[in-house]
């Protein structure tokens, strides 16, 4: 009778054992080498120094009656209390605001057409692209400069020789104009850094996504509203944001064109707290200073919401 072998038992060398660094456990944090927190540390002072200790100094000056220098006493919340309630920073806010709305769309609209047409099949495009970034590398007091001379002189002897009235008088010196002249000039020096980020952004599209649309029947005009708005959005988004922040700031081109002028027509808010400082308003306009901080800081947490996930950059 045959007999049914038994089952042979496994080797103990043959089983599964577990490997020897799951035993060990984990705290989910890589280790990170000292020498990384060697490289971070004098940035990370020179940062301190420079930036991050000054701003709080003049944010708790902003609480006293400071006059930049001597004497001075805590005073609380006066100096906050009275920057809301003063026409002339009000106006210079309202000012600011609207330069910066009218001349970040300005920008915009106008970068995003000549980046559209230096990324299509043009002759010559790669030296257009080179000829309009040239005014980004140049300094906006003395773009503001030029641009002054040739509103206050060229403008008006051409408007005088051709009998064109209301170009014979410089628009710098209209206080209802002088906003258009510092809205050209800001958004003439805006436009190539906005325009490379527009080409960048066209670039990305996929060239197979227009041959379906040719295949579809679709029009230039089509693609452009359908196809190359929408996967260009998060570059939109970001133009818009950064330009934005950045023309709030405002200072040297309307140094350079108004001086803040006709009377306090133009006066940006930068402008305002410069002032100030050499006016003896020291800690007033650290006030004002502070409170331009905090809505820059809004400002900055807004974009940083509306560009999560886009997959910018």
């Amino acid at each position: 009778m045959a007999t049914i072998p038994a089952a042979i038992p496994t080797p103990v060398a043959a089983r599964p054992t577990k490997n020897a660094a799951s035993t060990e456990p984990r705290t989910g944090r890589r280790k990170v080498d000292g020498v990384y927190y060697l490289f971070l540390l004098p940035p990370l002072i020179m940062f301190t120094l420079a930036i991050t200790l000054p701003a709080v100094i003049g944010i708790f000056f902003s609480f006293t009656n400071s006059i930049g220098f001597g004497d001075w006493e805590f005073i609380g919340l006066i100096n906050y209390i009275a920057v809301f309630s003063d026409p002339a920073i009000l106006q210079s806010y309202l000012f600011t605001f609207f330069f910066a709305i009218v001349t970040v769309l300005v920008v915009n609209a106008v970068a995003f057409l000549l980046a559209v047409g230096l990324t299509s099949r043009i002759r010559l495009k790669t030296g257009l692209r080179a000829v309009f970034v040239i005014p980004m590398v140049i300094s906006g007091i003395i773009i503001a400069y030029v641009f002054n001379f040739l509103f206050s002189n060229s403008l008006p002897a051409l408007g005088t020789s051709w009998g064109v009235g209301w170009l014979s008088e410089s628009i710098l010196a209209n206080p209802d104009l002088a906003w258009v002249a510092i809205v050209v000039v800001a958004a003439w020096q805006a436009i190539p850094g906005t325009l490379l980020i527009y080409i960048a952004g066209l670039l990305s599209i996929p060239g197979e996504v227009y041959e379906a649309a040719d295949l579809d029947g679709a029009g230039k005009l089509q693609q452009l509203l359908r196809i190359t708005l929408p996967l260009v959005a998060g570059y939109v988004v970001i133009n818009m944001i950064l330009g934005f922040k950045n023309f709030l700031n405002a200072y040297d081109i309307i140094v350079g064109l108004t001086n803040g002028g006709p009377g306090t027509a133009t006066r940006s808010i930068a402008m305002t707290i410069f002032t100030g400082f050499s006016g003896g308003d020291y800690a007033y306009q650290m006030a004002n200073a502070t409170i331009f901080f905090l809505i820059a800081i809004v400002l900055s947490l807004l974009q940083l919401r509306l560009t999560r996930g886009r997959n910018v950059f």
